[in-house]
């Protein structure tokens, strides 16, 4: 190529009209012309040396275009595809149908709602965060991507045996509700976020309930759940996790520990017990003194119980009969003497009646012989305020 230009220069300037054989260009140098030949002289001259610029110009332009157009060719070659062209272009169009279906198989993938797909390319990260939901386009080869899922995930802490503050051996297990905050931390951050957030759960776990004694596990769960919640979540926010809720399910105590607790328990609701019905005891004390100051006060009062009580009896089958004897029958035969010594009675006996005998008896510091109607008043008393008693 550059040889044919530079023939094609020497041919065009060996013709060109400033070439040896031009008489402008030979002049004698002993030849001096006179003033006015050489005035005319000048003139052809100048005329004859504008149009032979002009030439020259218009020939290094037409040049000048035919060495463009010929480097064209040179480097584009022939703009024909020719038959083989042509082949190779209808086979490639061929393969492209052929394997579109494939292509689409493992370039166009589908993420669910409820997920998120992190895109590395060449083992660098996406710019524009995890894709999803619907459709994406990945390269293959190139282009790898790991789905995460958004849902809330819930995983039982195993039973940790734990030494509380006062010394008691105890198993304890809970339930952790977590979900991904941020898939792309998730991924990059942490291997497997979920097993990493469970075996900090356990240690978690135990690091709260060693500070803690066994009446404040068995009481305070809810207040225990909530402080390790708040533990975990902010040392999982580094690896995109998010705790939503911690449940202390079970708490585990050895069997010498439930019998002396059972014990206790059982001791405690005894004395409870006991103090409700000596409680009980004083109240219905008090309300019967009160009944009895208010029934001897009242003769009509003392009648209507004693027909009370022998209602009472008679509604109940029993064998035993107790007859209070009615002293208001005997009142106008007890003298009045204010000097003679009434005898002190230490304890009345009740009448019993059976089928066979009936037997009284009565046991007086006195004789027999000092036995009055005022005895039998002083009985009589004793009678009925057993009876209101009752």
């Amino acid at each position: 190529m550059s040889y044919s230009y530079y023939q094609a220069r020497s041919t065009t300037h060996s013709n060109s009209p400033y070439s040896q054989n031009d008489p402008i260009s030979i002049q004698s140098p002993n030849k001096k012309p006179s003033n006015t030949e050489s005035s005319s002289k000048r003139g052809d001259n100048f005329n004859k040396t504008q149009s032979l610029r002009w030439q020259s110009s218009s020939m290094k332009n037409w040049e000048h275009k035919k060495f463009e157009r010929q480097l064209k060719v040179d480097h584009m070659g022939s703009t024909e595809f020719g038959i083989c062209g042509w082949i190779l272009a209808g086979f490639s169009i061929i393969i492209i149908i052929i394997t579109l279906p494939l292509s689409l198989f493992f370039c166009i993938k589908v993420i669910q709602e409820y997920e998120r797909a992190v895109i590395f390319r060449l083992g660098r990260l996406v710019p524009g965060g995890p894709k999803g939901p619907g459709l994406f386009i990945v390269i293959p080869c190139i282009d790898s991507y790991k789905k995460v899922d958004l849902r809330v995930v819930s995983f039982d802490v195993p039973p940790q045996e734990i030494l509380t503050k006062d010394s008691v051996t105890v198993a304890v297990d809970a339930v952790v509700y977590s979900r991904i905050s941020n898939s792309t931390i998730s991924v990059t951050n942490v291997e497997d976020a979920t097993r990493s957030t469970k075996l900090l759960a356990q240690t978690t776990l135990r690091n709260i309930l060693g500070t803690k004694t066994l009446a404040e596990i068995l009481s305070d769960r809810d207040t225990i759940s909530l402080q390790m919640q708040n533990m975990l979540d902010e040392a999982t926010d580094p690896w995109g996790v998010k705790v939503e809720r911690v449940e202390v399910k079970d708490v585990r105590l050895p069997v010498q520990l439930q019998r002396a607790m059972a014990a206790e328990a059982e001791a405690t609701r005894e004395a409870r017990a006991k103090v409700i019905a000596a409680e009980g005891e004083e109240k219905a004390s008090r309300a019967l003194s009160q009944a009895a100051s208010v029934i001897s006060q009242s003769s009509a009062a003392l009648q209507l119980r004693y027909l009370q009580t022998l209602n009472s009896i008679s509604a109940e089958k029993n064998s035993t009969i107790i007859f209070p004897f009615p002293i208001e029958l005997f009142k106008s035969f007890i003298p009045k003497s204010k000097d003679k010594k009434e005898p002190q009675i230490t304890s009345v006996l009740p009448l019993k009646t059976d089928t066979s005998s009936r037997t009284t008896n009565l046991n007086h510091k006195s004789s027999p012989e000092t036995t009055t109607f005022r005895d039998c008043k002083k009985s009589s008393l004793i009678r009925e305020e057993s009876i209101v008693r009752l």
